[in-house]
């Protein structure tokens, strides 16, 4: 079990995540859907301590911090526990895909070569890109850049995998490889909190969902509850631009 208690954070008088909970089981897809500055890449990056919150408790699974007093110790504990997958990969451009899915487990893990490049190459395997391992982020599709990005983060063994639009920077015709990637690492049990615009993947994959606005969570549920019966009338207006505007039916 993991759990969010009342996180908060402002960026210069401007609450951009207002006291923010919420309960992640074991194996949940957790998605964030909302308009863009809803909070959404905030409250991820939050939980990894790329941002400071304000405010808030995470308990991830009996490792219990609070932002608002966090050491170095803990913040380091904590990225030991979660992993991030980016919008832009954020790969080591001079550095090979095997080592940059080696890289976390060398510096942040302390695995000596050989362990870190046979786990590397494990997870290499398992985005299908046991092939590129050895080539460089330059001659590497978007798509095949994001895989790497993803078998970095899950190389990390970690307890909650943060992914944050992780489709957003892609041609559309790479979407469906990193969506099938993610769909994979889902059916395998791995706990994920997920900031995604495409709706038709998130009401496939994700057991939860939840709608942000102004830093709130105005609308959580099942895929099925939020998107086909929203309580809320900001979701409800949400929910039918964005069907409207893709020429799409809801599920």
């Amino acid at each position: 079990m993991i759990k969010v208690s009342h996180l908060s954070k402002s960026f210069h008088n401007n609450l951009i995540l207002d006291d923010l909970s919420v309960d992640i089981q074991k194996g949940d897809v957790v998605a964030l859907i909302g308009s863009s500055g809803a909070g959404k890449s905030t409250f991820l990056r939050a939980l990894n301590c790329l941002e400071a919150a304000d405010q808030g408790q995470l308990d991830l699974e009996g490792f219990k911090v609070d932002f608002s007093t966090i050491t170095n110790k803990q913040r380091l504990e904590l990225r030991k526990q979660t992993a991030m997958v980016f919008q832009h990969f954020n790969l080591f451009q001079h550095r090979t895909a095997l080592d940059n899915v080696k890289e976390g487990l060398k510096v942040v893990k302390k695995m000596n070569d050989k362990e870190a490049t046979a786990l590397a190459k494990q997870q290499l395997e398992q985005v299908g890109l046991s092939e590129r391992a050895l080539y460089y982020p330059k001659h590497l599709s978007g798509g095949q850049q994001q895989r790497v990005g993803i078998a970095r983060a899950l190389a990390m063994k970690p307890k909650l995998l943060l992914l944050d639009e992780p489709t957003s920077a892609l041609d559309p015709e790479l979407v469906g490889e990193v969506l099938q990637t993610i769909k994979k690492t889902a059916a395998s049990g791995q706990t994920m909190l997920l900031v995604s615009h495409e709706m038709s993947f998130v009401y496939e994959v994700a057991t939860k969902v939840l709608f942000l606005d102004k830093g709130k969570i105005v609308e959580e549920g099942t895929p099925d509850e939020v998107f086909n019966h929203p309580k809320s009338e900001r979701a409800k207006e949400f929910l039918h631009n964005y069907f409207r505007n893709k020429g799409e039916h809801r599920a």
